[in-house]
């Protein structure tokens, strides 16, 4: 709620599926800096007489999606043509999914909150536009590249559940962690894999009709979603008060101003002239392959994160960042089962493995928290091992061994050491002995030097009995 106002957000998510080739030709997909039109085909092109084909890994991707939302799977499904002059699409319409969707009526948990899911479907993403000069009408020419054209989105759309700009961007991180973690989309929105367009309108708190709506779209950051939220709700809510009205339209999101801008009057359906897809024939949706699907997928994000804190006693702000990686959550109870401690495997895991981008093994994982957690390392040479091993491979007791890591913790051996440390800082041993415990910081600190090795319990313990 803003004000006497509140916020009614939808959101309409492009997603797309992890597939080698397009909807409905066997182009690739490509990558971003491949040759401009490299990944083209007849069918690409929209060439009269050529017939589409389903691609079957995208349609098994959508509807893992579904089933990890909760969706119900029809047994008939179909394409239809949206016929609209897209410029990067050249046939003049898209195929897509309009009263016979691949999925309809699920739901996604956030944290108390239900968001529910209109529905999933299939459809194909255009290509791209290059104009040539600063700004599209001061531009002297224009260049198509259909290198994206074709290539398979399914769409996820919720209804209108979401109050606030946070509440949609924790949706979409979410979903995100819920894609990658059932392998159907890397979700990358760098890469242009997820992009999202909330509807937002308001309305005055306490009443039930919808407010007029305006629709963003192709927003590729959780930064840009949240900001581009706040600013609209900001404008409609300043339209409103000062007597204007908001107008149902298409708008864009200008990062470098940091502001939303008009880009079309908002099309309805009709406005589509929506009709089956001739050169496709209605699938028939197996339910015996629905099962199968529905039993391969991996324990999802949620009801892992809610183990990860009722099995390990783990925090609940740890659970939500390890259950967030699919590979961090296995990482984690590999080595826990493995026989590291679940806490400080977490804390590794969160502090040091993530921020790296890299796995190590969970017998080598295990392998370090138990050598740092029995006091053979410090802490410092742990990552200093485990940064070693990520990049040879080898095991942390052979780099353990190799560099003379073991720590001194024989009381006799670093006693000298305290001794020499004590004589040479008489100022800060007085400030100790004068109640201030932070002088013994600096002592310590003298010992790391002088003895790298030591035992810091051990030798904090002896030269705190020595100052008494």
């Amino acid at each position: 709620m803003t004000g006497r106002w509140e916020v009614v957000i939808g959101m309409e998510v492009h997603v797309q599926p992890r597939t080698r080739s397009k909807m409905f030709c066997g182009c690739a997909v490509g990558h971003i800096g491949d040759p401009p039109n490299s990944n083209v085909c007849e069918i690409c092109g929209g060439m009269p007489g050529v017939l589409p084909v389903v691609n079957k890994a995208a349609v098994e991707a959508c509807l893992k999606t579904a089933l990890a939302l909760n969706c119900e799977i029809p047994r008939h499904t179909k394409f239809d043509r949206k016929n609209y002059m897209y410029p990067d699409l050249p046939k003049g319409y898209q195929i897509s999914q309009y009263d016979l969707p691949m999925s309809f009526n699920g739901h996604l948990d956030l944290d108390g909150r239900r968001v529910r899911i209109r529905r999933v479907h299939l459809e194909e993403d255009t290509g791209k536009l290059i104009h040539a000069g600063d700004k599209l009408h001061k531009a002297w020419e224009s260049f198509v590249d259909l290198n994206r054209a074709g290539v398979p989105l399914m769409e996820i759309v919720s209804e209108p559940d979401l109050r606030s700009a946070d509440e949609a961007r924790d949706y979409a991180v979410a979903l995100r962690t819920l894609l990658r973690t059932i392998g159907a989309s890397e979700a990358d929105m760098e890469k242009g894999q997820l992009r999202a367009e909330p509807n937002i309108s308001i309305r005055r708190f306490g009443t039930d009709e919808l407010g007029v709506k305006t629709e963003l779209k192709n927003i590729n950051s959780f930064r840009a979603l949240h900001r581009a939220i706040l600013y609209e709700v900001a404008r409609q809510k300043e339209a409103l008060e000062s007597g204007g009205t908001v107008v149902q339209e298409t708008r864009g999101w200008s990062d470098a101003e940091q502001r939303t801008f008009s880009q079309r009057s908002k099309e309805f359906a009709e406005d589509y002239r929506y009709f089956p897809e001739p050169d496709l024939p209605p699938l028939e949706l197996d339910p015996a392959w629905i099962e199968d699907l529905r039993r391969a997928l991996p324990e999802l994000p949620g009801p892992r994160r809610a183990r990860l804190v009722s099995d390990y006693g783990l925090p609940a702000a740890d659970a939500v960042l390890i259950a967030a990686d699919r590979d961090l959550a296995d990482l984690f109870e590999g080595a826990v089962e493995a026989g590291a401690e679940a806490k400080p495997a977490a804390n590794w895991i969160i502090g040091e493995v993530a921020p790296s981008g890299k796995l190590p093994s969970a017998a080598h994982l295990a392998e370090i928290v138990k050598l740092v957690a029995g006091g053979r390392i410090t802490r410092d040479q742990g990552r200093e091992v485990l940064a070693e091993s990520l990049i040879t491979g080898r095991a942390p007791s052979e780099l353990v061994a190799e560099h003379g890591f073991a720590q001194i913790s024989d009381e006799g051996a670093l006693r000298a050491e305290i001794e020499a440390v004590v004589a040479a800082n008489p100022r800060a041993v007085e400030d100790y002995r004068a109640g201030r415990r932070q002088a013994l910081g600096a002592l310590m600190a003298d010992l790391k030097k002088r003895a790298p090795q030591a035992n810091p319990k051990v030798a904090s313990e002896l030269l705190q009995r020595l100052l008494r």
